[in-house]
């Protein structure tokens, strides 16, 4: 799939399609998208059947995809829309159970782009709902390739002290960095063997991380594997059942104070930052729930700088798929230290906002198909130290 960087409508208006059983949301939902600057919604559905008897005439860019609903729900529509409207970006809205996580993370897998929780909005108040529009709009703008790539990315300057995380209450200053670059600086390769292999990944990024995982199974024994994807809680236990499933290997989401092992895979628990510290001779994983970074939590940025103050030149980090430039900071905090960053490519991405981001700043070695990536990667943890 292509990357977002312009609007996908070739009328310079971003067409969108709502899918929900409720009237009194998909009214809700409809203004609020509708008063949107450079997006339209040109259909709705009550259900899935009625969206596949529309899709192809609607001809959307972007469809917001509710999965519970009668006659007809959301992952069982969802093949028949892509079909029927194979550029289209889709955003699947569930709440926030863990039988819906697994729906929706299946619905990632069968090609939706993202996903967005659902509050209950007549138990939750005013807070949620404000919460939900203000992510809604963001996840919209960002799939329909307006405004959210354009924007400089908000980064944590470096900490007073090297292997100490600052803790939740902390004043963070910041810096931005451009995402828009169009040509690129490269970074050399490391020539240190690994010690550790950390990702960050946002929009299409479990979808990504199962494909590079795969690819990865029987590589992984000797480096710990520290991950951060840009979800909320429920879906981040999942994201670690499957991953350590698919690899065989042990972990799933990290704990506050565990050590950081070879073999293991870590994943940053959704609404919590993961760094990593030094505690004597070992190094630990430290949880806070700071302030969002890069309007997200956990974000990828102070996972990767506390990685740079540790492993240093032994560092090999991933930033694949996902709206918006977090990560791009951290890139260059390892780099800096002498490890290695890889992107994942434009072509291969579902969007090219954080990939992008990293590759404008000149933290990386290279942009590659994910196959690609994990290949290299392999090739990568099986070398020798030439240092």
């Amino acid at each position: 799939m292509g990357a977002i960087s312009q609007p996908a409508s070739d009328a310079g208006q971003a067409r969108v399609m709502l899918v929900e059983d409720s009237a009194v949301v998909r009214g809700m939902v409809r203004n609020w998208v509708d008063a949107m600057e450079g997006v339209e919604v040109v259909a709705s559905a009550d259900n899935g059947q009625v969206a596949l008897n529309k899709v192809a005439a609607a001809k959307p860019d972007v469809i917001i995809l509710d999965i519970e609903m009668p006659i007809m729900d959301g992952l069982t529509a969802l093949p028949g829309l892509l079909r029927a409207a194979p550029n289209a970006k889709v955003l699947v809205a569930s709440t926030l159970s863990r039988r819906n996580a697994e729906v929706t993370l299946k619905a990632m897998a069968l090609g939706a782009a993202d996903y967005i929780a659902k509050p209950s909005f007549q138990r939750d108040g005013n807070d949620a709902r404000a919460d939900f529009k203000a992510e809604l709009m963001r996840k919209v703008s960002g799939l329909a390739g307006i405004g959210e790539n354009a924007k400089p990315a908000p980064a944590v300057s470096p900490a007073s002290a090297p292997g100490t995380a600052p803790g939740p209450g902390a004043q963070q200053k910041w810096e931005t960095i451009t995402a828009k670059n169009t040509r690129f600086t490269l970074r050399r390769a490391s020539v240190v063997r690994p010690r550790v292999l950390v990702v960050g990944s946002s929009t299409g990024g479990p979808a990504a991380l199962t494909k590079l995982f795969t690819i990865l199974k029987g590589h992984l024994d000797k480096v710990p594997v520290l991950i951060t994807q840009h979800m909320p809680a429920t879906f981040t236990a999942l994201l670690g059942e499957n991953l350590t499933r698919l690899t065989g290997l042990e972990g799933g989401e990290a704990k506050d104070k565990e050590p950081v092992l070879p073999g293991r895979i870590y994943v940053a628990p959704g609404g919590f930052h993961m760094r990593v510290v030094q505690d004597g001779a070992q190094t630990k994983i430290a949880l806070d729930e700071g302030p969002p970074i890069n309007h997200c939590r956990p974000a990828v940025d102070p996972l990767f700088e506390s990685i740079s103050r540790i492993y240093r030149g032994s560092t090999l980090a991933l930033i694949l798929t996902g709206m918006g430039t977090d990560g791009a900071l951290g890139a260059v905090k390892i780099a800096d230290a002498g490890g290695s960053v890889m992107a994942q490519d434009e072509k291969s991405s579902i969007v090219w906002g954080m990939p992008g981001a990293a590759m404008s700043a000149g933290a990386c070695v290279g942009a590659f198909a994910l196959e690609d990536l994990g290949k290299r990667v392999a090739i990568k943890l099986g070398a020798r130290d030439k240092s």
